[in-house]
């Protein structure tokens, strides 16, 4: 049996991770770090600055390898998700196999909340599904979501009405929009609305060095949003943001 921690870690700020999280990082003998190629260098170099900071003695191994690619442009997108996970799984469970060793306990360091779009989770359940028994374990983290609220100093939910969740590419789809957050909105859906209700509150690099944050009625702020992330993207190679979009009452 293979013993492993899905560690959440927050999105970006060492001090943003929880005891409970500090705690599994002194457990683990075996962090996994997945290279996401040089424009992303920085997010494996924040994870390994939160080990020397919470683990200073060592005793651990890093084992770093390439990340499969996902085809961002195939037509067919859930077909090509799964087809990414698939070759994850193939790729987790060959580390699981030759790195633990009896005794070992290997972890994932995942950003923010490892239940909130994050698919280390449905993969692990594909390599189950090939036959390894794993005691998994699940350390929630604080999310880029919360984050997002207290920077901005907002409540995500209001008295009686829901709050929606969704990925970029389901915006265009919401017929109505009170209370919605959006993630992984690489398309930057939020231009393409003309709806003088909503305010947006929009953050990039939330909990880093770099973060940045925008507020504002969304017809007079989304061309601000639209040229600062693009600045930002182009300086760094990567972006990380997400918004809540809210109808005034």
């Amino acid at each position: 049996m293979k013993h492993l921690l899905l560690i959440g870690i927050g999105p970006g700020d060492p001090r943003q991770v929880t005891f409970e999280a500090v705690e599994a990082l002194r457990r683990a003998t075996v962090f996994f770090i997945l290279d996401k190629g040089p424009d992303k260098d920085e997010l494996a170099r924040l994870r390994t600055m939160i080990l020397e900071r919470y683990v200073p003695d060592g005793g651990y191994r890093l084992v770093q390898v390439a990340d499969p690619k996902r085809d961002g442009q195939a037509a067919d997108y859930v077909g090509s998700v799964q087809h990414w996970h698939r070759q994850r799984a193939a790729l987790y469970g060959r580390l699981l196999e030759d790195e633990l060793r009896s005794g070992d306990v290997g972890a994932f360091l995942l950003w923010g909340e490892p239940g909130l779009y994050d698919s280390t989770l449905r993969v692990l359940d594909l390599v189950r599904a090939r036959g390894m028994t794993l005691a998994l374990e699940v350390i929630p983290g604080i999310s880029s979501v919360q984050a997002l609220a207290a920077r901005h100093q907002v409540p995500l939910n209001r008295i009686g009405e829901p709050l929606t969740v969704l990925p970029g590419r389901c915006l265009a789809e919401q017929t109505r929009i009170d209370n919605v957050v959006v993630m992984l909105d690489g398309q930057c859906a939020f231009a393409d609305l003309d709806d003088p209700g909503l305010t947006i509150y929009w953050g990039a690099y939330l909990g880093t060095e770099d973060e940045v944050l925008v507020a504002g009625p969304l017809l007079q702020v989304k061309a601000k949003i639209l040229e600062v992330r693009e600045r930002l993207r182009q300086r760094k190679g990567w972006i990380m943001d997400t918004y809540l979009l809210r109808r005034g009452q």
